[in-house]
This record gives C-alpha cells, sequence and structure tokens, in this order.
C-alpha cells in the first residue's frame, strides 16, 4: 500500500524515480527501494513529500504512529502515577543507569534525585565524561518568582533554601565536560526528567508540592507524539537559563 500511495503520489507531481533521485540527492536506485516497500529516513520523507506536495503521513502512515487510526493517543505512556512519590525508587534508579546519549532535568530544585544512590552525583558525572549529554536546570533562588512558587505551594520561605541544598549536592557535576548546569526564572507547569528516549513529567497541581504532583512515565515512539511535545518544551525553557558557577552569589563552595 505504501508503494503504491508513493507511485500514485510521483505520477501526479510528474517526476519518474530519476527525477526524484535528483530532485532529494539520493541514487535512482533508493528511490526504487522505495517504491518497493522500504520507508526513508525521515529527513529525506519530508524532503520527498515537499516535492510531491504531500505529506509525510500520507505517503508513510507507518512513519506516523501517532495519528495513525486505531492507534490510542497514549501509547507513549509506560505509566501514570497518582503521585511523583508513587513512582518506584528502582524505575528511578534504572533511568539513570540505562541513560548514555542524554539527561535532561529541569525543575525548582528536585534534591531527591541526587538522593538515589549513595554517589548519584559522581554517577552521572561519569557519564558525561563517557558522552553522555547532560542538562540541569534549577530555578534561580534569588529570583521573584521562586518566592511566589513558595507562597503558591504553602512552603513557609522554605524553596530557597531547598534550591540551595539541591545546588549544593551537585558534587563534581558542576565542573564537569558535557554537563551544564543552568539557572531559570520560569514559572513551570510541569518539571521534566529526561533519561534517553525515556522520561518522567510531573504536572504541577495547585498549590501541591512536587511529590504530591501527578506524574506520566513517557517513552518516545515518534517525533510527534506526547513525549517530544515535553523534549521541545524543556528546549523551550533552557534557551532562556543563565550558566550557573558555584560560589558567593548562592552562599556555596564548589
Amino acid at each position: 500500500m505504501t508503494q503504491k500511495r508513493l507511485e500514485i503520489a510521483m505520477l501526479r507531481a510528474g517526476f519518474s524515480s530519476a527525477a526524484l533521485a535528483a530532485h532529494v540527492g539520493v541514487d535512482v536506485k533508493t528511490v526504487n527501494r522505495w517504491l518497493g516497500g522500504r520507508v526513508p529516513h525521515r529527513r529525506t520523507r519530508l524532503q520527498v513529500a515537499e516535492a510531491l506536495g504531500e505529506t509525510e503521513e500520507s505517503l508513510w502512515p507507518e512513519s506516523r504512529p501517532d495519528i495513525q487510526p486505531g492507534a490510542p493517543a497514549t501509547a507513549e505512556v509506560l505509566g501514570a502515577y497518582a503521585h511523583r512519590s508513587e513512582i518506584p525508587n528502582d524505575l528511578w534508579v534504572s533511568l539513570v543507569h540505562r541513560a548514555t546519549d542524554q539527561i535532561d532535568i529541569v525543575g525548582y530544585a528536585y534534591p531527591f534525585v541526587f538522593e538515589l544512590l549513595p554517589k548519584a552525583s559522581e554517577l552521572i558525572a561519569a557519564k558525561a565524561k563517557a558522552g553522555c549529554a547532560v542538562r540541569l536546570g534549577f530555578a534561580d533562588p534569588d529570583c521573584d518568582h521562586v518566592m511566589e512558587r513558595d507562597a503558591l505551594e504553602q512552603m513557609g520561605g522554605t524553596l530557597p533554601g531547598r534550591i540551595r541544598n539541591a545546588l549544593s549536592m551537585l558534587g563534581p557535576l558542576a565542573n564537569t565536560p558535557r554537563c551544564s548546569v543552568a539557572l531559570h526564572t520560569t514559572h513551570l507547569y510541569n518539571s521534566v526528567f529526561r533519561f534517553d528516549s525515556e522520561m518522567i513529567v510531573t504536572p504541577h497541581l495547585f498549590r501541591a508540592r512536587g511529590y504530591q504532583h501527578p506524574a506520566l512515565h513517557l517513552r518516545r515512539l515518534s517525533p510527534h507524539g506526547i513525549f517530544e511535545s515535553y523534549a521541545d518544551q524543556f528546549e523551550q525553557i533552557w534557551g532562556t537559563t543563565t550558566s550557573y558557577t558555584t560560589g558567593v552569589k548562592h552562599g556555596l563552595t564548589a
């Protein structure tokens, strides 16, 4: 069926195999393989779709599992928890251990991440040295927004201290290559904990504290699903951050 969709689209747009191959910069044998049923890589799929005046999903519906008829929108949800505190510690530990390429975290304080293992900071630092890109975003404890959040969660003025406590637990991470630590002043609607293609997301509830928020365990299945939406949100927030340097400003030592 897929090859028929592509063949019909090529006929409609007036492209031969050779012409399409030249247009997208591949060998004509590659186009013939597509016509035989092989699915090209996504960047090439987008180029072909644009050339033919079609959409990616109309030519290769199997490439978009998130919008296939009958595919549940929750396919990327591996687990859902009423409260973040109900996530098994073994799950958190396994996510940290399995990550090899990317660890992205953004929240307010999240000191519990550094308490998962006796030497969690050292473990994450070792992963960074081995090539894993690590980005850790904390709320700036000195910004006005933190005190607003503190009041909202009825924390009695303790949130800035909790953030400083978490920053004091960074250990070698603050000075490890491929590990970036930054501060944000964003009103967060959720916290994001990404480990390669898996993620824990905690949507924030009104007047609830971190451990009380619900949580979703997500696995990336496509570049168009729930996972990617939160991954994109992380990128947008990260783009507003300022680099964190241990020292006098926050009353810490390196």
